[in-house]
């Protein structure tokens, strides 16, 4: 049947319609899948470019810093980076990223992060004369050096930067410190001056000042640091175990540095009676003197005891190595379970891998604190309050201990050689409980 003409054109008119949508969507499609093609491919092209930029970087050196900073100074670094880019994607102004470290304690084991500022910040030595005796400093300063000089590759602890990373200091910026006053001190007692390291306003020309307030102190708010004081004390003692010297200290025999038998016993087994002739550990170790429980106690917190024997001889022994046990904050020093060995020196020691290797250091100049966070070497100058007056006195953190790793609110002053407690507790009373601290770091 035909149809008539006017359905005839409707037809061809909705048939071309059809086709044309049809011609476009396909169009529309195919250029779609040209764009995405495009876009992937000036992508690829731009990843491939950054990826040859980057393999044309030269690679990051290895700095004087244990893997384990290398290793979170990367991933910090990595996070600002990324932090930046993010940032810059959203059209948002970039902030400051905070600088955060990574506290251990003695067993290399994460305690806490410290934001740096928290603890470090700017500072500037007030107009007054530093004090110190210049010999002795010169000393410690020179040890201190030397330790790292001969010990480093042994002890890599004193190879962290530490803390004083988060303000750009590094292990080399320590030694350069170390040499540099060690130089200004022997000219200026070469030439018979007192020496330009007690001018402040020569420190504040040569150094960095370092301001260093107390983080996680017991005083809720303290930013002074807590210093307190120790001593080498003499004690009368006896070769032989008497009614009242009846309290061993000993020597840890050589063969027994492999051989760690002695990291089972506590300090109670040990005075028990298990080195003693009839004790199940008798020839292990050697006595070395009989003290008054009171003496022992005291040697072992003071590091170093001088010894008047009943026969008239002297001796001066100093902590070797001890049972391995940790130190225990707020348990009395009767029971703590810690024990050190001793050994006979010719110096007062402070800090050192093992007890050939102690450096040699002097009262009045030295400092004990968290060598490992803090660090070795580090010049510290007190600022505090005598007399109506202000002082200022610097010493080297040159020696440690258990109460110390980790401890970022408190530095002990060797004060001295003392006969007995009251003598010392007279000298001390002119020192200062809490003092403003500063690290110097030559410019």
């Amino acid at each position: 049947m035909s149809l008539p003409f006017s359905q005839k054109l409707g037809l061809t008119v909705s048939f071309a319609t059809l086709l044309l949508i049809g011609l476009a969507n396909s169009y529309l499609s195919t250029q779609s899948k040209t764009q995405q093609l495009a876009q992937q491919h000036s992508t690829q092209e731009i990843l491939s470019k950054i990826q040859q930029e980057n393999s044309a970087l030269p690679q990051p050196q290895m700095s004087l810093v244990s893997n384990q900073e290398n290793a979170f100074t990367f991933q910090q670094t990595s996070y600002e980076n990324l932090n930046k880019q993010n940032t810059r994607a959203s059209g948002q102004k970039s902030a400051p990223v905070s600088t955060y470290y990574q506290v251990i304690d003695e067993l290399q084991k994460y305690k806490f992060s410290v934001q740096g500022s928290e603890v470090f910040d700017s500072g500037k030595l007030p107009n007054n004369k530093v004090s110190f005796n210049q010999s002795d400093l010169l000393t410690v300063l020179v040890n201190t050096r030397k330790y790292y000089q001969n010990y480093s590759s042994e002890d890599q602890n004193i190879l962290r930067s530490g803390l004083l990373s988060t303000q750009g200091v590094t292990v080399q910026n320590i030694l350069q410190t170390l040499d540099f006053m060690i130089t200004v001190l022997q000219e200026d007692i070469a030439n018979k001056r007192a020496t330009r390291l007690q001018d402040p306003n020569f420190i504040n020309t040569n150094f960095r000042v370092i301001k260093w307030s107390a983080y996680n102190s017991p005083k809720s708010g303290q930013k002074q640091l807590r210093i307190t004081k120790y001593a080498v004390f003499t004690h009368p003692a006896s070769h032989k175990k008497t009614s009242t010297f009846n309290t061993p200290i000993y020597s840890l025999k050589d063969n027994s540095i492999t051989n760690k038998f002695y990291t089972k016993y506590t300090k109670q087994d040990v005075l028990s009676g298990i080195y003693e002739p009839g004790g199940k550990e008798f020839g292990k170790v050697e006595p070395l003197a009989y003290l008054t429980r009171e003496g022992l106690e005291e040697a072992l917190m003071e590091g170093t005891i001088l010894v008047n024997f009943t026969d008239g001889s002297k001796g001066l022994f100093n902590v070797d190595r001890n049972n391995e046990m940790p130190y225990i904050r707020g348990v009395a020093a009767t029971a703590q379970k810690r024990y050190w060995y001793f050994r006979q020196v010719d110096a007062i020691k402070g800090y050192g891998y093992k007890i050939d290797a102690k450096i040699s250091i002097k009262p009045g100049v030295t400092f004990a604190g968290d060598v490992l966070n803090i660090g070795l070497g580090r010049v510290v100058v007190l600022e505090y309050i005598k007399g109506g007056r202000k002082q200022l006195q610097l010493g080297v953190l040159s020696d440690t201990g258990g109460a110390f790793l980790p401890n970022l609110h408190q530095l002990d002053f060797l004060a001295g050689i003392f006969r007995n407690r009251k003598e010392f507790d007279q000298y001390i009373r002119q020192l200062p409980e809490y003092a403003t601290a500063y690290i110097l770091v030559k410019k």
